[in-house]
This record gives structure tokens, sequence and C-alpha cells, in this order.
């Protein structure tokens, strides 16, 4: 075969294997990520990856000219600088606040706990009559900050006449952070019910929507906590305890997932460091305290958009291309690292159900129509807790159930202030215990 036929071969074979040679030595990176934890910003693993490839560089051009000695380095450099991407911070490494919202005071309250959490406060407005107790708000995530439209929902609780109170769980929005190793879900619950002393005016009302709906159901199992509840609005649950993170049910109707339009804006996934960190530690290689990207670091990097499919899959497929802007970039906030530490909390903590079965402040379940939740980890809380007096199924929304779409927030308010004034619910108590089967079986 003719030298210019051969020589194109050749070319790329050491291309090729230069390009095998950069694969394997950012694998080898990524191994010794996971396995240092992400020790000094990544820089253990990096140093050890570049240390241990340039002694291999060496010994392969040990008999080669000296101008061909200097070929093994170029994947290492190339990898070199590949992988130091991975350790070098694109954002302040010390926790930025969002900034006051224009429309609410955010105060910050120390809790009994040790907690430090923002704080706000809608007064009763209206011309109807004042609610005598006071309502709070546990917003989804975990430890995510407070959305706007969250916001806008809580204005209209108050225009009915509530007293309406709202905190973002500590380590979320303008809370403090806390050492990673106090989160977890019993320390949400203890939270909740310092919050509800620190208010000092009795027994609450308290709504608590997703991963928020996850602490109060915890809090009506716990006696100490449950005492100081009046009464308690569980709102698309996430689930409980151990067991129910196990269930793999059925869902509710097609969700916007897949469908709705990609989030636009940033994404700190786009940038190697924290694509390797987030995905890392969504897989459970490495840990929510990992030495890779600190806790106040990951609060900075992490956008809405990197949210991807999860704000979708909060709204009807109908709705996929009108979803509604839920917050703002100055004000959005969310903890990767902390979420997953309460989350694990509760894959770890033994069943709650003998303790909630004892409970006995008068609860309500709301269900979406287009609900992303497991149905089960629903109506295992229906099952579980004899408190509950009543179910509503809420047809035409998804998983956020005020969303600003049509009248949905007024329909969601209906329901909520017709049981917390004890008033004939708007739609029929449904499903009730005895209805589990059948709801499983039609409503997905």
């Amino acid at each position: 075969m003719p030298p210019s036929v051969i020589r194109p071969f050749r070319l790329a074979g050491r291309v090729l294997a230069a390009t095998a040679a950069v694969v394997g030595l950012v694998a080898v990176f990524l191994a010794l990520i996971v396995a240092t934890d992400g020790a000094g910003s990544g820089f253990a693993a990096w140093s050890a990856t570049v240390t241990g490839a340039v002694v291999a560089a060496l010994w392969r051009g040990r008999r080669r000219s000296r101008w061909g000695r200097l070929v093994p380095f170029v994947p290492v450099l190339v990898a070199a600088v590949l992988t130091l991407s991975v350790c070098i911070p694109t954002v302040p490494t010390t926790r930025h606040y969002p900034p006051a919202l224009p429309f609410v005071t955010t105060g910050h309250w120390s809790l009994s706990t040790g907690s430090r959490v923002a704080v706000y406060h809608y007064p009763p407005t209206g011309n109807g009559p004042r609610h005598r107790v006071p309502l709070v708000y546990l917003n989804g995530g975990p430890v995510r900050g407070i959305s706007v439209l969250d916001h806008h929902f809580l204005q209209r609780l108050a225009g009915e006449g509530y007293d309406v109170y709202t905190y973002e769980q500590a380590g979320g929005g303008r809370s403090d952070l806390l050492p990673m190793g106090q989160y977890s879900i019993t320390r949400s619950v203890r939270d909740l019910g310092a919050f509800v002393d620190r208010l000092g005016k009795g027994r609450a009302d308290v709504l608590g929507f997703s991963a928020g709906a996850v602490v109060l159901t915890r809090a009506l199992a716990d006696p100490a906590v449950a005492v100081r509840l009046h009464r308690a609005v569980i709102a698309e649950p996430g689930p409980m305890d151990g067991p129910t993170t196990r269930i793999a049910g059925r869902k509710g109707r097609p969700s916007a997932r897949g469908i709705a339009p990609p989030m636009t804006g940033p994404r700190s996934t786009h940038q190697p460091r924290y694509a390797v960190a987030f995905g890392l530690m969504r897989l459970g290689l490495l840990s929510p305290d990992n030495g890779l990207v600190g806790q106040a670091e990951g609060d900075n990097a992490f956008t809405a958009a990197d949210l991807g499919g999860d704000t979708a899959a909060g709204y009807c497929a109908r709705d996929a291309h009108r979803i509604p802007v839920e917050d703002t970039v100055r004000n959005f906030s969310f903890s990767a690292a902390a979420s997953l530490r309460i989350q694990q909390t509760v894959k770890d903590s033994p069943s709650i159900a003998p303790r909630l079965r004892r409970s006995r402040t008068p609860a309500m379940l709301m269900i979406a129509e287009c609900s992303s939740q497991v149905r089960q980890w629903e109506t295992t809380v229906l099952a579980d807790d004899p408190a509950v007096r009543r179910t509503q199924y809420m047809p035409g929304v998804g998983h956020h159930m005020w969303n600003g779409l049509g009248d949905n927030d007024r329909r969601a308010a209906a329901v909520i202030t017709a049981f917390l004034q004890d008033k004939p619910a708007p739609l029929r108590n449904y499903p009730t215990r005895a209805d589990i089967p059948a709801f499983l079986r039609d409503h997905t």
C-alpha cells in the first residue's frame, strides 16, 4: 500500500489513541472525585490524576527522540485542562442571599432549635371577617426559596381575612444555612413547632405543600408538635417515611413534562464543575457534604433552568405551552445538597403510620388531577391518618395547584378556606378511605 494511503490511517489511529487517553484520564479523575468525595475542591483527585499521567507519559517517551518524547504529554495536557475546570469555582463560595422582595418585608427569626429563618407576614386585608387563628404556609422543595407565585397566593389568602405567616426553611431562600449534618426531616418538624411557638398566638392552622406537606404530615404524628396545630391542610404530599419512599405506584393524569418547551436561562449544569457535582450527588456517588462544591457555592450556582422538566411536571399536559414564570431570577433559590440530605433522612426513617394513626388534629388532603406525585404517597396519608376529615380532588390542575392560570388560585383558595372555617366543601369529599382502591385504579 502506498505511503500516501497509509499516512492518513496512521494519523487517524494516533488521534483515536490520544482521544482514548484523554477520555481514560477524565474517567480516572471522576473515579477519584468519587473516591475522595471531592476533597479539596477536587484538587486531590486532579493532582493524583495528573501526576500519574505525567509519570506514564515519561515512561512511554523514554526511548523516543527529543521531540517524540513530548507527544505522550499532549493528551495529558488536554485532560489536565478539562479536569481543572471541575476544580475552579465560577460563583462566590460564600452565600449570597437573594435581595429583598419589593412587596413584602423580610424578617429574620431565631428559633429555639437554633435555626435562623426568613419570615414573611401578610396581615389580613379585605372587607370580610378576620380569622383569629394564624395561618402558616410551608412551601415545597425541600430547602427551596418561596416563589413569587406562592407569595401572590398567600396575598390572596390574606385578602380572605387570614393572618398569614410563612418562612423559608433553614438553608432555603434568605434563611441562614445549617451545617450539612444538621439537615433532617426531624429538624424540619422541630422548626415548625418552634416557629408556631415563636408566633406566640396559640395554635396555628398550617398549609403544607409538596415537601412542606411531608413536614406537616410528620408533625401530625409527633404529639409534641401536633399540640401546637389547630388544623392542617396537606396539599400534594411527597413520601412521608422510608416505607412510603419505596412505593413505585402510579401517578396522576399526564403532566407537561416532556411536552413543554425547555426552560430558558443560564444553567449551572452547563458548566463542568457544577454538572459533575450535581450529577454525582443526584446519583448518590457524592455525599451532600462533599468537598467538591460547598453548600453555599452550590446554592449560589443553582438556577431555575437547572430544574429542567421538574417545573413542567407541576402542570397538566394541556397547559404545556402556557406554564407561568413561577419566580424571578433574583428571587430563585434552591439548595440541591441540603434537599438531597433531607430526602435521604426521609428514606432512612421508619414508618410513622403507628404514630399517625393516633393523630387528632383535623386535617384535609388535597390531590391534583395531573399530579406528578405517586398516588400512593397521597392515599397513604388518607389511609393512616384518621383525622383527615375531607379529601379534595382538584380537577384541571397539576402538582402546583395554585399557579395563576385561569381560576385555579380562586378554586384552591375556596377549598382551603372552606375547610379552615369548617364550612361545606366546594367539591365532594373524594376519595374517601373506602374509595382508595377504585381511585388508584381509575384516576391515573
